[in-house]
């Protein structure tokens, strides 16, 4: 719970920083925000709490925000591996894998599982394997760069790279690779009916940059309140000082915090949070002292590191404070430079949603 007072009640803490991911936590598999969590994510604003969207998908595919929310901040994208601009449409910071690395990672995997293809997403466009699309999309290939993609990543430039498979369950598929990656990336799973890991520099995931973004808006884990749904947000459900899981959401999620929202269909989102601002707005009528953990690290999460869900995935998250040090021994990632997409790469590609969205239909955090 988020915390009780001396008769067992609960009560709130302070809520200064709200994180949350796109889909299956505030958007819909219609592709739908509802009134009603547009209205609380709004009402979040106005009362001066800050806002930020942490998601899997890459920086093209953030319309549902602009569109639906009119949010024009800052999104952290990738899994962590991108921070955006919507308002200036330009990449603030990223860091990618190593290009040997990469190749180093689908040699692993190909051994373990020689039936995967594989698909790759740079601050600038996604490219693929053709095996990666599915067969009736095929038609679709001359619109996306394709073939082997020792020949499509030139450089040392892609922040998420991704390995489908079939025949076998996510879960069972990151139980088998991971050991043999986990060195050399960050790997986790965000699909509902499709199998497929997405890797991430080593060291970033989620959490990982929601803590220097907080950090640097002078933030701590007990002020953020953050919601998730899948397996890629263990991580900053674990470091957030509320972090709420989903009640639709992943086994892998649910088991990683005490607290859970009401599902997506019921505007689980919404409800924690016109219920916390309510809880505020009692609070500052009484003043501030009326607020309980205002500016205090005495949740457990926020005096804990970030634990690990899974052997080899991630890494211990401090509560606060500056990241980014690679294990010793470990491959560093490479810091991108900022700056805008190129022009085809910042409107939602026409040919890249049918397909890759069709063709993975329940990869939800693209």
């Amino acid at each position: 719970m988020p915390g009780a007072d001396g008769g067992g009640n609960p009560v709130e803490r302070l809520m200064r920083l709200v994180a949350s991911d796109i889909d299956g936590t505030i958007l819909r598999r219609d592709g739908r925000i509802t009134e009603r969590t547009v209205q609380a994510l709004h009402a979040c604003e106005e009362a001066g709490v800050e806002l930020v969207f942490v998601t899997g998908r890459p920086a093209r595919w953030l319309t549902p925000l602009s569109e639906q929310l009119g949010h024009a901040g800052r999104v952290i994208c990738s899994n962590g591996a991108l921070v955006y601009d919507l308002e200036t449409m330009s990449v603030v910071s990223s860091e990618a894998i190593r290009r040997e690395t990469m190749l180093e990672v689908r040699g692993i995997i190909q051994r373990l599982f020689p039936e995967t293809a594989f698909a790759a997403e740079t601050p600038a466009e996604f490219v693929m394997e053709t095996a990666f699309a599915e067969p009736r999309h095929r038609a679709l290939l001359d619109q996306v760069r394709h073939g082997d993609l020792a020949e499509l990543v030139p450089g040392d430039e892609v922040v998420k790279f991704m390995a489908k498979i079939e025949g076998i369950t996510a879960e069972e598929y990151l139980r088998v690779v991971a050991p043999h990656v986990s060195h050399l990336v960050s790997v986790t799973h965000s699909a509902v009916d499709l199998t497929m890991l997405e890797m991430a520099p080593l060291g970033v995931n989620k959490a990982v940059t929601l803590a220097e973004y907080a950090h640097a808006l002078g933030i701590v884990p007990a002020e953020v309140v953050a919601f998730g749904d899948m397996p890629n947000d263990v991580e900053m459900l674990a470091w957030a000082g509320e972090g709420y899981a989903m009640s639709s959401g992943h086994p892998e999620a649910l088991a990683a915090t005490e607290l859970h929202a009401p599902g997506i269909e019921d505007d689980g989102v919404a409800q924690v949070l016109e219920r916390k601002l309510a809880a505020g707005a009692s609070a500052a009528r009484r003043g501030p002292a009326a607020w309980p953990g205002s500016r205090r690290a005495d949740s457990r999460r926020a005096d804990s590191r970030c634990a690990d869900s899974r052997e080899g995935h991630g890494r211990g998250l401090p509560a606060h404070g500056p990241l980014r040090q690679p294990r010793p021994g470990s491959v560093k990632p490479v810091r991108c430079p900022a700056g805008a997409l190129p022009r085809h790469a910042r409107r939602c590609d026409s040919f890249i949603e049918p397909m890759i969205i069709s063709m993975i239909a329940a990869h939800r955090n693209m």
